[in-house]
């Protein structure tokens, strides 16, 4: 599990700041809604980025 979440991190938390933007839109705050809905692609950038200058 532990190597699971180490890998997938990035990918959940994008995940888990989707579902946060959906229910602020939900709830009718969609300036809220919209500001946090480019937390997860910004997440995963910056993952990616990451993960691509490691030398390890």
């Amino acid at each position: 599990m532990k190597k699971f979440i180490l890998k997938w991190y990035p990918v959940i938390l994008a995940f888990i700041c989707l579902m946060y933007s959906v229910v602020l839109g939900i709830m009718g705050r969609t300036e809220e809604a919209q500001y946090s809905a480019h937390w997860p692609g910004t997440i995963l950038l910056f993952a990616l980025v990451i993960r691509q200058r490691r030398t390890t």
